[in-house]
């Protein structure tokens, strides 16, 4: 569209977006008909006069980002995109929330042609937002020379009362305008009204006061159907070099005679006499459903037309961008693709038993070193904490308001930094990786489980992982978190054993294009253990290995008659225990877990190779809670070393010992279950604080 239209042609298209969205919500008897009917002005002047975009080529790289934050306002998306060319058609409208169709209840990306990005929990898109901005800016300065500017573009987001109020979203609003992003415009619509009642009830502040302080370009507009001061709104914010927010005031529910301005309208159909009274009123025939004007899509349909050209624009830019400089050319063609360079991982560090024991961390921080190098295309960073998680790309610059580097230091907000990630991710050429403490998982969850949902390349660098952290106390130990992230679907969890798995960690999580990684490292060191140097890179791909068979009194390989299992810091603590038990005769194997998810994933026959199901008697050892060992150990005929309880704060040597987890207590262990005298789940309680547990406690 061109902005051409008009004043009566643009109020009969706005009037078309407000009515397919009460049609459809109508036909589904479900929705959120309020919002897009009170944003159905601000969208048509952005999509209309501004927003650079390709209806079919909805995977232009420089096209600009709309992500409708305010997700529950589907119909409002869903409806810019139908009308401007994208590939939804009229009849997915008509099948608003229905099973298996394109227009569910909240824009998932990778489901719907033109959906940016996967909201509905508030706060999340205008945190994706921030993320898509960070991406152009990096890609720009990596990429851009004068005279070939190939990344151009802006991110727009619309957002609503709900999710500024979200803490996520005060954090990503906080780090844009420290990093001066922009690019990035939003556009809030101010309506007064959230789905308990008047915004009244819950919020009194001023927005654009804390938007001022944040450091953003702020403005307001005080009559949302003025399409002429918002197009100079946002005019002026695509000017300023800060990020935006345009306070738009709006009526929820804008058409409506008798609903218009109450929360009745939020989350709720209009129901089918105010919906043939709402047509009535605009103009439109009550008891057309669906109907749109042949000018008013003729209007629409310019997009279409309009992205061609733009994308043959750019094409030819990127033609000749290449011819000048091939290598770079080359490059971001690659990342357009979504592909690796030949020999990316060449150099990735492996080490040998007789290597010095080393943190995992520091394993984790030596394979950043040489694949920032491979895979330039990472883009890292830390809440606070790059020294202790061991994560800057060291040469690589950081992201600033004044320089466009390869670091990123998100401060103590590890929510936004989640969201963020996936932001990067959404926007493509670019694969992100974030940091921070293991239990500080828990603040980040809600991104977390959103990128999994969506499919995206996000790596998780997750350190201090267990009760290993020692002084700090059971608010710094991971306890429950293992089994809490495992439960995720979609999400690879990684647990490595040693300095090789680490770094075949990292591998995986590199080359694994689908959906999120999860790496947690340990503070304390740990031995090269052998056997991994040989088998980590495809074992950790695979999710679980035979690290150590069981061997016969002439140390040939034989079939075990126990298996120990175990993932990080425990896995020497079961290679030990084997080489007790197999001085006493004792036909053990090892089988390392680093991930369930990618073991799970494997064929049938090589599960049942690396953990014969004739073999019940099972050890695991794993300094976490025992939920979910179950699968791997039958606890009629194993036991599960776990710890169902909170850690403490000592030195950590003293912590392992004091629950148990020790060479010598796992070999006791596996004697007890050998004999069949223990059984069922090994794990300290409040009981039994002050002793080591031994085979005797087990319950």
């Amino acid at each position: 569209m061109n902005g051409t239209a008009t004043p009566a042609g643009q109020k009969q298209a706005i009037d078309t977006i407000r009515i397919l969205s009460i049609d459809a919500i109508q036909q589904a008897d479900s929705g959120h008909p309020g919002a897009p009917m009170g944003a159905a002005p601000m969208t048509y002047a952005l999509w209309s006069g501004f927003l650079k975009h390709a209806p079919k080529r909805p995977d232009w790289l420089d096209r600009d980002r709309f992500v409708l934050s305010a997700g529950h306002a589907s119909m409002l998306l869903y409806s810019m995109l139908h009308l401007s060319g994208y590939d939804l058609p009229l009849e997915e409208l008509k099948r608003f929330r229905q099973l298996d169709s394109l227009t569910p209840g909240h824009p998932e990306f990778g489901l719907t042609a033109g959906v940016e990005a996967t909201t509905g929990p508030l706060g999340q898109g205008f945190t994706n937002a921030v993320g898509m901005a960070i991406a152009e800016r990096r890609l720009a300065a990596e990429f851009n020379r004068p005279g070939h500017e190939i990344i151009d573009h802006h991110t727009y987001t619309l957002c609503s009362d709900g999710d500024l109020q979200e803490g996520i979203a005060s954090e990503a609003a906080s780090l844009a305008g420290h990093l001066r992003l922009g690019k990035l415009i939003a556009l809030y619509d101010d309506n007064d009204i959230q789905l308990d009642g008047p915004t009244a009830m819950a919020w009194s502040e001023d927005v654009l006061a804390r938007f001022d302080a944040y450091g953003w370009h702020t403005q307001r507009v005080a009559d949302g159907e003025d399409v002429a001061a918002i197009t100079a709104a946002i005019e002026a914010a695509q000017a300023d070099e800060r990020p935006s927010i345009v306070s738009v005031k709006t009526i929820i529910g804008a058409g409506s005679p008798n609903k218009a301005g109450t929360h009745k309208v939020h989350g709720a159909p209009l129901g089918a006499e105010e919906v043939a009274a709402t047509k009535a009123a605009l103009g439109f025939d009550p008891e057309a459903s669906f109907a749109i004007a042949p000018e008013v899509l003729a209007h629409f349909r310019e997009a279409a037309d309009n992205g061609e050209r733009l994308v043959a624009e750019w094409e030819h830019r990127l033609a000749a961008y290449s011819e000048a400089f091939p290598a770079k050319g080359a490059e971001l063609r690659r990342r357009i693709d979504g592909t690796l360079a030949q020999d990316w991982d060449a150099g990735l560090p492996w080490y040998t038993p007789a290597d010095d024991a080393i943190a995992t961390r520091n394993a984790s921080k030596n394979a950043i070193a040489v694949l920032q190098d491979g895979v330039p295309g990472l883009l890292g960073g830390s809440a606070d904490l790059s020294g202790s998680n061991l994560t800057d790309m060291a040469g690589g610059g950081v992201f600033s308001a004044d320089e466009s580097g390869r670091n990123i230091r998100y401060g103590v907000r590890e929510h936004a930094m989640g969201g963020i990630a996936n932001g990067v991710a959404y926007h493509g050429g670019l694969i992100p990786f974030v940091a921070t403490f293991l239990p500080f998982s828990d603040y980040m969850r809600g991104s977390v489980r959103l990128a999994a949902l969506s499919d995206l390349q996000v790596i998780y660098v997750w350190t201090h992982d267990s009760i290993g952290v020692g002084e700090d106390g059971p608010t710094h130990q991971a306890v429950e978190h293992y089994a809490a992230l495992r439960a995720i679907p979609n999400l690879t969890f990684m647990r490595p054993g040693d300095p090789n798995e680490a770094s075949a960690a990292w591998a995986f999580a590199v080359e694994h294009g689908h959906g999120p990684t999860a790496m947690v490292f340990t503070r304390q060191k740990l031995p090269v253990l052998p056997g991994t140097a040989e088998r980590a890179r495809d074992g950790v791909r695979a999710g679980g290995y035979v690290l150590a068979e069981a061997t016969a009194a002439d140390g040939s390989v034989t079939a075990p008659e126990l298996i120990l299992l175990a993932t990080g810091s425990e896995l020497h603590l079961a290679v030990g225990a084997r080489e007790a038990l197999t001085a006493e005769g004792r036909r053990v194997r090892v089988v390392s877990m680093p991930s369930w998810e990618r073991f799970e994933a494997q064929p049938a026959a090589y599960r049942d190779e690396v953990l014969p199901p004739a073999v019940t008697a099972r050890v695991s050892i794993e300094a976490g809670v025992s939920f979910g060992w179950d699968r791997w150990v039958d606890s009629r005929a194993g036991a599960i070393m776990a710890i169902d309880r909170y850690g403490m704060s000592a030195p950590a040597g003293q912590i392992f010992e004091r629950f148990g987890l020790t060479v010598d207590n796992v070999a006791e262990v596996a004697r007890g279950v050998l004999a069949g005298e223990v059984r069922g789940i090994i794990s300290p309680d409040a009981d039994h604080a002050g002793t080591t547990l031994d085979a005797a406690e087990a319950r």
